[in-house]
């Protein structure tokens, strides 16, 4: 994402995206959807986000090839977001450039396994941080310093050091990040601008995807993150199984096998529910809701409520009405 500022704007803030292997596609795209979204609510280009990598030129990111600047051309990022999978080898001379890097005032985000290359560099010394749940156990033993949690997202004191776990929790770190810069207002019209019913709070714990509490992988455990994270603008089948790195038969196969259901009428299901919760919780419109929900008219949401829930979503509010106007203990 590359913007040109107004002119008479501030400088942006360069943050450089630091891709190392098996870093999850769909936690870049968030960390790149929130700068954008930033940039498009305040009407410039605060924030500038560049591609790199230890060795520079074309690297995969979900089996997708990104092109990226080597370490020497990234001169004086803002914050350095370190997007890595599972494992990966952080090289002598990236861990002296990190630390350097950190001793000249730069924000440094670990986004899933990228903590572990940070803790590596000795530059979370006894901070808070967060990984994945399944990576934690073994960094723990590693890294005792480090104080391990199982929280989506972490950020100190002083902003200087954040970390998230996996998949859509970079969204989550974001809008957090970029709401302490900006205020609480910006992080909530952000949360909307990005289509989320809310932003996960820093003290709320990881969630066992359903893919890994019935023994799946961690493949169908992201294809979830992905679509919890995008209801308000349904993805197609395809889309998320690319972003995942599987076949569109291959994501229907893990479907079938652990949640016994193909992925598009899973997808449905989770748009329908989170519907049905604000039609008893909310006060937003009939229409309103539907359309959050990711269907496109009010017809076509009244329509698939019905065959699902066997009552039309004026039926839903129109029931939760007379329970809000019946009085208390009142058993009919």
């Amino acid at each position: 994402m590359t913007t040109d500022p107004l002119p008479g704007a501030p400088e942006p803030r360069r943050c450089l995206l630091l891709l190392m292997p098996g870093g999850s596609l769909l936690a870049l795209a968030g960390v790149l959807e929130a700068l954008q979204a930033v940039n498009h609510l305040q009407g410039d280009a605060r924030y500038v986000a560049e591609l790199g990598s230890p060795g520079g030129g074309v690297v995969s990111c979900g089996d997708l090839p990104l092109q990226t600047q080597g370490l020497a051309q990234a001169a004086h990022p803002y914050a350095i977001f370190v997007l890595s999978g599972e494992g990966a080898e952080a090289s002598p001379a990236l861990l002296q450039w990190l630390r350097e890097q950190a001793a000249a005032g730069v924000a440094l985000a670990g986004v899933d396994g990228g903590s572990a290359v940070l803790a590596e560099a000795g530059l979370l010394g006894a901070e808070r941080a967060t990984v994945n749940t399944h990576l934690a156990e073994a960094l723990q033993d590693e890294f005792p310093d480090v104080v391990w949690s199982g929280n989506v997202w972490e950020i100190n004191a002083d902003a200087s050091r954040l970390s998230c776990a996996g998949g859509s929790a970079s969204l989550d770190l974001m809008i957090a990040w970029l709401g302490r810069s900006h205020g609480e207002r910006l992080a909530q019209d952000l949360t909307l601008k990005l289509g989320l019913e809310r932003a996960r709070g820093r003290d709320e714990r990881q969630r066992r995807p359903v893919a890994e509490q019935r023994g799946g992988s961690p493949k169908l455990a992201e294809a979830l993150s992905l679509m919890e994270a995008n209801l308000a603008e349904p993805l197609p089948t395809e889309d998320v199984a690319r972003l995942v790195g599987v076949s569109r038969r291959q994501l229907e196969r893990l479907f079938k096998q652990h949640l016994d259901a193909l992925p598009s009428r899973y997808y449905l299901e989770l748009r329908l529910n989170r519907a049905r919760r604000l039609l008893q919780q909310s006060g937003q419109s009939i229409l309103q809701i539907g359309l959050s929900c990711g269907f496109s008219s009010g017809p076509h949401f009244s329509n698939a409520y019905k065959a699902h829930f066997d009552k039309t979503p004026r039926d839903e509010r129109s029931q939760r009405a007379i329970a809000w106007r019946r009085p208390a203990g009142d058993p009919s």
